[in-house]
């Protein structure tokens, strides 16, 4: 009797057993995942205001989205946003992991440098807001002895979207940090011999041997910036709400003043949608671009 029919009995006695485990995970996705997002997907269809039934519009809330200045407006704001985090927070966490590999800093320094990434979008938020206030703030009052006058770091509009960017890399730059140190990690030190023997400098060796070789956690990393970096919502909310004048309104502050502010949830679902279907096709180009990157290089 062959392997295979002598386990298939014992796989099908463990099969209720196996059900039976993951049943609370499916139980979790289903009520938590599936039915919302199947919910949404219908909403985005209707006109549905919370105080009437859902009204079956078909594609009448994604002509409106097309014509929606407002929303053009956010995404634009919300992709300057993400730019920014993605190309200097990646940069930092870089050059950041490139150090303590370089120097062997002990584990309790890795670990308090992910200690940003732990504590809550809004106790950042709040904290952040104190120290750069105008008046008070303890930044301001630094640049006011160094320049003579205080920066509207939230309160104007050319500063408002690079000041959240810079509290979004502050608190995401230790825990990338720390992604990329493990990658380092795996890349043998023969190699940095190698490349020292054949007069290479450090410059040289970080762009053509460490950047390369560490392409696959570099494409992590950026995956997992751009999909937060596209969701973020707490920060803003708490220093600017959107503002001034409508410069740091991301997406998410349109789409939760749409529903919670003009209860106009079948719109809000359809942006909701448009974000969903934005953030899936910058991933899938993102991981396409980096599978050919490997395909040249091997």
């Amino acid at each position: 009797m062959s392997t295979t029919s002598t386990r298939s009995p014992s796989r099908r006695r463990d099969a209720p057993i196996a059900w039976l485990l993951i049943s609370p995970a499916l139980g979790g996705f289903a009520v938590f995942f599936a039915y919302p997002t199947l919910r949404g997907l219908y909403l985005s269809f209707t006109e549905f205001h919370v105080l009437s039934d859902p009204r079956w519009i078909g594609f009448g809330n994604f002509e409106q989205l097309v014509g929606d200045g407002e929303f053009w407006h956010s995404l634009f704001v919300t992709v300057y946003f993400v730019a920014l985090s993605v190309v200097l927070g990646v940069l930092v966490s870089l050059v950041t992991a490139v150090i303590l590999h370089r120097l062997a800093v002990s584990a309790t320094v890795r670990g308090l440098m992910i200690l940003p990434f732990l504590i809550s979008g809004v106790v950042t938020a709040l904290v952040w807001s104190w120290m750069l206030d105008p008046q008070l703030g303890i930044v301001n009052i630094l640049l006011t002895k160094v320049t003579g006058e205080p920066v509207l770091f939230f309160g104007s509009g050319a500063w408002a979207v690079p000041t959240l960017a810079g509290l979004n890399i502050w608190k995401s730059m230790g825990y990338n940090a720390v992604l990329i140190f493990a990658g380092l990690q795996t890349i043998p030190a023969t190699v940095y011999e190698a490349g020292r023997i054949d007069g290479a400098s450090e410059l040289q060796m970080f762009r053509r041997l460490t950047v390369p070789l560490l392409r696959p956690i570099l494409v992590m990393v950026v995956v997992l910036t751009v999909i937060s970096s596209f969701q973020i919502f707490d920060i803003v909310q708490v220093t600017t709400k959107g503002g001034p004048a409508n410069a740091s309104k991301v997406l998410q502050m349109y789409i939760y003043d749409k529903a919670f502010g003009q209860f106009d949830f079948g719109y809000a679902a359809t942006m909701s949608l448009a974000l969903f279907v934005l953030l899936a096709a910058v991933t899938f180009a993102q991981l396409k671009m980096a599978r050919a990157g490997e395909s040249d290089t091997n």
